[in-house]
C-alpha cells in the first residue's frame, strides 16, 4: 500500500463545486482508497492505495467525482515524498512564524518557461517567489487575497496549479507520515 496526497482544486470555493469531506471520503473508499482522512474543507485527501500510478488516481478520482456530483474537479495525487521534498524545498523561512503567508501552488506538470518580467511586474514589491520543477513557492507577507501574482500563476507558468498555505501542507505531510 501507498499513501497518497490529493489536492482537489476549486472544491467548496466560493459556494460553488460543494462537496462535504464526509462524503468525499466515503467516495475515495468505495473506489478502493483506504485509511482515508481528509482535512480542512478544500479537497485535501491523504489516502492509500494499491495503485502505483498517480495519473490513474487522479483520472479516476475526478471520474468518480464527477460521477458523484456533476462537475469534475482537477485532482492532483502526490506522493508522500514528492509533498516531503516541497516542504524541504520551501525557499522561505518565514512561513513558520506566519504560516498564511507562504503558499505552494502545485503544478500538474513543469512549466517550459517562467516569463520573470510578466511575474515581476504582477508582484508587489513586498512578494517574493520561486519556481522548483513542479511546484511554484510565494510569499505574500501582505495577504494571499490581495495579491495580483497569485491570482495570475496558472497563466504565467501555462500548466493548471492548485495552491495550499503552508499550514495546509505541513498538516498533510504529518497526516501522511503517520
Amino acid at each position: 500500500m501507498n499513501t497518497y496526497i490529493a489536492l482537489l482544486r476549486g472544491v467548496n470555493v466560493g459556494g460553488n463545486h460543494m462537496l462535504p469531506m464526509k462524503e468525499l471520503k466515503l467516495l475515495f473508499e468505495q473506489n478502493g482508497c483506504s485509511d482515508v482522512r481528509t482535512y480542512i474543507q478544500s479537497g485535501n485527501v491523504v489516502f492509500c492505495s494499491r495503485i502505483s500510478e498517480t495519473s490513474r488516481l487522479e483520472k479516476r478520482l475526478a471520474t468518480c467525482v464527477s460521477k458523484s456530483y456533476g462537475f469534475e474537479p482537477k485532482v492532483l495525487v502526490l506522493t508522500t515524498e514528492e509533498l516531503e521534498i516541497a516542504a524541504a524545498n520551501n525557499p522561505f523561512p518565514e512561513a513558520e512564524a506566519d504560516p498564511k503567508s507562504v503558499h505552494l501552488f502545485f503544478l500538474t506538470s513543469t512549466p517550459e518557461a517562467l516569463d520573470i518580467p510578466s511575474v515581476e511586474a504582477l508582484k508587489a514589491p513586498s512578494e517574493r517567489f520561486e519556481l522548483s520543477g513542479r511546484v511554484f513557492y510565494l510569499h505574500t507577507p501582505d495577504g494571499f487575497g490581495i495579491s495580483k501574482l497569485a491570482g495570475r500563476v496558472e497563466q504565467l507558468l501555462g500548466v493548471p496549479a492548485t495552491a495550499r498555505n503552508w499550514r495546509t501542507v505541513t498538516t498533510l505531510l504529518e497526516m501522511a507520515r503517520s
